[in-house]
């Protein structure tokens, strides 16, 4: 990631249900955070830029995500489209000892 970006603390992990996503607005930007079954966590732009779908709605598993509205499937790592179509934006996201979940987001454009 380029630019400036700054750190937001989202809470605690737990507002996240192992295997879900839930939306956030952080950094004037709606993200989506998931937690996978393991525990890992992933933060991508909220809605698919193939149909607008919402992207914490959707199946996460093994490292991926399934839109909820076309089924479109996204690797949660590099945010790219299994089908090489389109690709989301991902964020840093981080688990800190305290059991908080800390993002980084970019700024946007002026």
């Amino acid at each position: 990631m380029s630019g400036v970006s700054t750190r937001f603390d989202l809470g605690a992990v737990d507002q996240i249900p192992r295997g879900e996503g839930r939306n956030f607005l952080v950094g004037g930007r709606r993200v989506a955070v998931f937690r996978a079954r393991d525990g890992h966590l992933y933060a991508t732009q909220a809605d698919c830029p193939h149909k607008g779908g919402p992207l914490a709605d959707g199946l996460v598993g093994s490292g991926s995500l399934v839109c909820p509205l076309h089924e479109r499937r996204f690797d949660l790592t590099t945010g790219q489209a299994q089908d090489g179509s389109c690709q989301l934006a991902i964020f840093p996201v981080t688990l800190r000892g305290d059991g908080n979940v800390t993002i980084e987001i970019p700024a946007l454009p002026a």
